[in-house]
């Protein structure tokens, strides 16, 4: 892809740079998804288009949630700051999960560094709007988090399905009472459409982005969400259990 689309943001918006706090916040976290794709859902075509045999090579993701490995831009200075050069070079010489959370780190300086550059434009004056753009970002797990796995959710969830049976308990952030079932189903009574952004939900196992076709479950330990299907829970077995433990919080032994 040529320098114009990078410029363009890939169809972030006919071309035009994000101007308000929603806006650059909306452009991150579309970049952030493209490189979280890369880095988990399709890490091996990543692996395999970052041959250390090809010339320095860098991982852009884009405002349309695509990503790419492509050749830096030619322009000189950049109209946009440029991911870490290069990446294709380490890849043979290293251990791959710490090639790819290597990676993730210098994709995570990458995001903020044009989050930054977009934020430059802003009402210097806006202390406001700038703590609040900084305070969404920080709500994300970052990258390194998610592909090194040890992201935390920096948000806990009502439910994570559009039906009752998506949810089998209620966040200890949002209650204190004992977490059953009837309690979720009082909560959706007054469920508000904003309060289910589930949008940055990760799962704890794979990785991958909230999907409301597909039935999630939260550990009541450590309050990680995961796929039903990665932790091999179906919605009919969660309904008979009053206290969730993911696999990793299972096999932890109790301090002597």
């Amino acid at each position: 892809m040529d320098a114009s689309y990078r410029r363009a943001g890939a169809g972030g918006g006919g071309g035009s740079a994000p101007r308000s706090v929603e806006d650059i916040f909306k452009d991150y976290r579309a970049r952030r998804s493209a490189i979280l794709r890369a880095l988990t859902h399709d890490v091996e075509e990543f692996y395999a288009q970052c041959d250390p045999e090809k010339e320095n090579l860098c991982l852009y993701g884009y405002a349309n949630e695509a990503w790419e490995v492509a050749l830096p831009a030619e322009e000189v200075p950049t109209e946009l700051p440029e991911p870490a050069l290069g990446i294709n070079f380490a890849r043979d010489g290293m251990n791959r999960r710490d090639w790819l959370a290597l990676v993730a780190v210098h994709s995570d300086s990458w995001l903020v560094s044009v989050a930054f550059y977009y934020a430059a434009r802003l009402n210097r004056n806006d202390r406001i709007a700038w703590k609040r753009l900084f305070g969404m970002m920080n709500d994300l797990p970052t990258v390194f988090e998610v592909v090194s796995g040890g992201a935390k959710q920096s948000r806990d969830r009502d439910r994570s399905g559009t039906d009752n049976s998506g949810r089998n308990k209620l966040s200890a952030k949002h209650t204190s009472e004992v977490r059953v079932e009837n309690h979720a189903r009082e909560a959706d009574e007054g469920y508000d459409e904003d309060d289910g952004d589930h949008s940055e939900t990760l799962c704890g196992t794979c990785g991958g982005i909230y999907s409301a076709d597909e039935f999630w479950i939260g550990c009541d330990v450590c309050e990680k969400w995961y796929h039903g299907k990665c932790v091999k829970i179906t919605p009919a077995k969660a309904e008979s259990i009053k206290q969730y433990k993911c696999p990793s919080c299972s096999s932890k032994r109790p301090r002597q």
